[in-house]
């Protein structure tokens, strides 16, 4: 790789209009972890009909069976992964306030536990690239980037997410933003 390296953790990779027909069309991921050796992802606006409970095969509390099971991305589709936030996490590894994880008995304190201000979002599967890949595809125009927050991870109209992020990017993306999902349908 030339040149000097930027890494995209803590920014959301939005579909660019180049992915239509792949696993990521109109997909909002989460840039977890960016570094020379690769990139993990997660996809924040793909629910999954299930809840937590129906895919974990684990004694947890109600909150936890109760709560949305999203699809992070098409590799390890078995795979847990979570995303938790709270008004003051030190070990935060995303964002400031917002923790990626992927153990098992952390999530289950997570659930047992009690704030008023604490927010969790759990994944099966990731997003990952390896050295390069993503570097590749951001100069190939595949992605849009966008700065991400804690609300927006945690935003609860998952359907819109993607849609208004990209006309936030500017009156040339309005078009993208708008177009039905199957052109087809013009």
């Amino acid at each position: 790789m030339a040149g000097k390296f930027k890494s995209l953790q803590g920014q959301f990779l939005l579909d660019g209009g180049k992915l239509a027909g792949s696993f990521f069309h109109r997909s909002v991921v989460l840039i977890c972890q960016h570094d020379r050796e690769g990139a993990f992802g997660l996809i924040v606006n793909r629910p999954t009909d299930k809840k937590v409970g129906e895919a974990l095969v684990a004694d947890l509390p109600d909150t936890l069976k109760e709560q949305p099971l999203f699809l992070g991305g098409p590799v390890q589709e078995q795979a847990l992964s979570y995303l938790h936030a709270d008004a003051f996490l030190p070990e935060a590894s995303v964002l400031p306030n917002l923790n990626l994880a992927h153990s098992l008995d952390d999530l289950l304190d997570l659930g047992q536990s009690y704030s008023p201000t604490q927010q969790l979002k759990v994944f099966a599967g990731y997003a990952g690239w390896s050295p390069g890949q993503l570097d590749d595809e951001m100069a190939r125009g595949a992605w849009l980037t966008h700065p991400a927050t804690i609300e927006l991870v945690f935003q609860t109209d998952q359907k819109q997410l993607w849609s208004s992020l990209v006309r936030q990017k500017g009156w040339q993306y309005r078009l993208l933003s708008e177009q039905p999902e199957d052109l087809n349908w013009n």
